[in-house]
């Protein structure tokens, strides 16, 4: 097997664009919360990138791609990246050193956890919101991953298609915010008080460096820097924009006025959405997933309200919805005339791709659910996961980092 430069090259660039996803979430997530939170907020999603990056080097990268085992796990060969070299792996990439796959996925692995920050942002212990990421990771994460991306996954031998993490990334993290926002006690002052995001700046520039950084996410996950690459940057590029119109134009028939943060969600779903799907469809297709994704998720949130659940930052409205829509978009949508190592959709004539894809959807929406409940509950028992009161008044800057963001 050869290496190809020109393939590496775009696997490390892209591996090195979703890396600024994760600082982006920070920037993201932190405008929206209130000023006192705001470093515990960015925090939570830096911290995220150095634990995540040992544990996938210890044993995260063995569990998740590693030689199969019974179809539901890695095994434990490649504990520390032993046997993990720069020769490539035929069974994922034959063109690009085996440590560049590794990388890559890697930042996956990363942002994957640090997208439930949001659901329960302004009250979690810092000791325990470590070990959580760190066992969410081990026990979701990494099993899922390996289900539908991994050689002998079951999910994947099913059939189940998702090109770069509708299932694996989106489902499973907003599933377990859902779960957080029921485990969690409420914020105090929770539809009492207003709690309104601090700094609208903050959310539109980490949108942007989301958007930025999701052409590796997605046109990265074509492992070359060809036609399927191309094709990918086009359709996330595409559904993108049309999330972010459609929720501008949902809040401004709703409220009167167009909604800046309205736009930059509308923008994050649309991305979202078309994540599973971008290798697998063609830019017209992507217009109607990122237009669905923008309605979608724009209904999920107002009906999070009704019901008063404290997802703080509606990662379940944003993340469980737009995953799912597009997880089911690509059974709807998928042609091998784009990808022919995929498989045709519903409307290509083949509607066993989308009772499959409905299939993954709910195995991986019962998985999440169950195991993060467990780990939640287990926790809440052993350390407790809301700080206290007092400390919550105070804000988590200065009470669990003895630090502020602004010095007035």
């Amino acid at each position: 097997m050869n290496i190809n430069s020109g393939d590496t090259a775009w696997i490390l660039a892209s591996a090195a664009m979703v890396l600024i996803m994760t600082p982006a979430l920070g920037f993201f997530y932190g405008g929206m919360v209130r000023s006192k939170n705001v470093l515990g907020t960015i925090f939570q999603s830096f911290i995220v990138i150095a634990l995540i990056s040992i544990q996938w080097v210890l044993w995260g990268y063995s569990l998740a791609f590693g030689p199969d085992k019974w179809g539901i796990i890695g095994g434990l060969e490649w504990v520390g990246l032993r046997g993990v070299g720069t020769e490539p792996n035929a069974d994922y990439a034959a063109t690009i050193p085996h440590q560049a796959f590794m990388a890559f996925q890697m930042m996956f692995a990363i942002i994957t956890p640090a997208l439930i920050t949001g659901a329960f942002a302004e009250r979690m212990k810092f000791k325990t919101f470590l070990i959580f990421i760190l066992l969410w990771a081990t026990f979701v994460y990494d099993p899922i991953a390996h289900w539908v991306w991994g050689t002998g996954g079951w999910l994947r031998n099913f059939g189940a298609l998702d090109f770069a993490g509708g299932t694996v990334v989106h489902i499973s993290s907003g599933v377990a915010a859902l779960v957080a926002a029921f485990v969690f006690k409420k914020r105090q002052g929770f539809k009492t008080e207003p709690m309104e995001p601090h700094n609208i700046p903050f959310i539109v520039l980490g949108a942007g460096l989301l958007w930025f950084g999701w052409f590796g996410f997605n046109a990265g996950s074509a492992l070359t820097s060809g036609a399927l690459a191309a094709g990918a940057f086009v359709t996330t590029n595409t559904a993108a924009a049309m999330g972010a119109l459609t929720w501008m134009t949902m809040s401004w028939w709703r409220n009167g006025k167009p909604s800046v943060i309205g736009a930059a969600a509308g923008a994050v779903v649309g991305l979202v959405a078309i994540t599973p799907a971008a290798g697998f469809v063609g830019p017209l297709q992507a217009i109607f997933i990122g237009f669905g994704a923008g309605v979608l998720c724009f209904l999920a949130v107002q009906l999070r309200i009704k019901l008063g659940w404290d997802d703080s930052l509606d990662v379940w409205g944003c993340h469980g919805v737009g995953g799912t829509w597009g997880a089911i978009a690509t059974g709807l949508f998928a042609t091998t005339a784009v990808n022919a190592g995929g498989a045709d959709g519903l409307f290509a004539g083949n509607p066993q791709l989308l009772l499959v894809q409905f299939a993954a959807v709910a195995v991986t929406w019962i998985y999440s659910f169950g195991i993060t409940f467990l780990l939640l509950k287990i926790l809440d028992r052993v350390m407790g996961l809301n700080v206290e009161n007092e400390a919550e008044m105070k804000g988590l800057d200065i009470s669990q980092h003895g630090e502020s963001a602004y010095q007035y």
